[in-house]
């Protein structure tokens, strides 16, 4: 992800040296680990883009750099290292073969590239997590520790989930199992309950910001306001926000849901047209995701008989979704389950390759007969 020239690329989580905004976490984390509490699973669960993966491979590298020849990356150390975090230089060997894959005891499993479709696959698949059982009853190449981090854990399919619960139920000695996951309903309960939980909170705007301007030194105010204050805490979605132009997107879709007669069919079509492109992937994403931030803070603006807070949102867009929100007022749980409905309808597109267009069709209509 670099967001054309003059961007700054984001390292993936494997090879990423920082985390911010999630010390606290850090500092249990390596409580935990050096007071012999470490449970065999974890499970990082949040909002997606705010750093869940990013930890986990970061207590992974932790770990790993505490035997054998990774020991001498912790030497000396940083403020972070002292003050209880997990850092590991970024110029030690262990570092760089997190980053590189090439770790011999870590091993990540996540949704795998499909090459007929020519994108990653929409879910975890029983091929893709059955070498977990005989990767951990492995000898530790380095005698440490064994780990496995599961990136995307709530995208395994019911094949993949049962094959990862038997592990679960049986762990071997001195292995670790990291389950990143956004979404903690799509999970079995049984693997909930063998895991120990670590709640990641969203990160605050002023934390986003920051991040944003290292990533987006060029994005201009405007787009940088808009980006903040519709990523919901997130990192990841900022920056899929700016390089998509969320904001004029954002606003666009409210444009469409605001007029009190019913829906401009010639506009709605034409704005269809447009995310259904195969040149539009970004774009047909973030609809989705920005259609749900809309019926999300609508429930909310329901239940609280009020608008929701505009904090730090530009006021043309502020003023759209006003606007638009006054067009479908409506009780809080009317919004709450057409959320899931459509979130279902986009997912279900996906799985079974349906047109793209009629998804965004579909959202809007659904939008427009539930407000009546």
């Amino acid at each position: 992800m670099n967001g054309g020239p003059g961007n700054t690329a984001v390292p993936a989580p494997r090879a990423n040296p920082d985390l911010i905004g999630h010390e606290d976490a850090e500092r249990e984390l390596r409580r935990l680990y050096e007071t012999g509490r470490l449970p065999h699973a974890l499970l990082l669960n949040g909002p997606r883009g705010i750093g869940k993966a990013t930890l986990a491979f970061r207590l992974a590298r932790f770990i790993l750099a505490q035997t054998g020849a990774g020991t001498a990356d912790l030497l000396g150390g940083s403020a972070a290292a002292r003050s209880g975090g997990l850092w590991v230089d970024p110029d030690s060997g262990v570092f760089h073969r997190v980053a590189s894959g090439g770790h011999a005891d870590l091993l990540t499993v996540e949704r795998a590239y499909d090459p007929r479709r020519r994108r990653l696959r929409n879910e975890i698949v029983v091929d893709d997590s059955r070498e977990i059982g005989a990767f951990l009853r492995l000898t530790p190449a380095e005698d440490g520790w064994r780990i496995v981090i599961v990136d995307g854990a709530d995208a395994m399919n019911r094949n993949a989930a049962n094959a990862l619960l038997k592990v679960l139920e049986e762990p071997p000695q001195r292995t670790l199992l990291l389950l990143v996951a956004h979404s903690l309903g799509r999970l079995l309960p049984t693997i909930r309950s063998r895991c120990r939980r670590l709640p990641l909170a969203p990160l605050p705007p002023d934390t986003v910001r920051l991040l944003l301007s290292r990533y987006r030194p060029k994005l201009g105010a405007a787009e940088a306001d808009a980006a903040v204050a519709l990523s919901g805490g997130s990192i990841g979605a900022a920056l899929d926000l700016a390089d998509a132009g969320g904001g004029e997107l954002y606003g666009a879709a409210l444009a469409l849901i605001a007029p009190a007669r019913k829906l401009d069919l010639g506009a709605l079509h034409g704005f269809a047209d447009r995310l259904a492109r195969p040149d539009a992937e970004e774009a047909y994403r973030l609809v989705e995701e920005l259609l749900a931030h809309f019926l999300a803070r609508l429930a909310v603006a329901s239940a609280r008989n009020g608008s929701p807070s505009a904090a730090g949102m530009p006021d043309d867009i502020a003023a759209a979704e006003t606007a638009a929100m006054r067009r479908v007022s409506g009780p809080a749980v009317r919004w709450a389950a057409l959320r899931e409905e459509i979130a279902e309808s986009f997912a279900r597109t996906d799985g079974l390759n349906l047109d793209r267009k009629q998804a965004i069709l579909g959202a809007f209509f659904a939008i427009g007969h539930a407000a009546g």
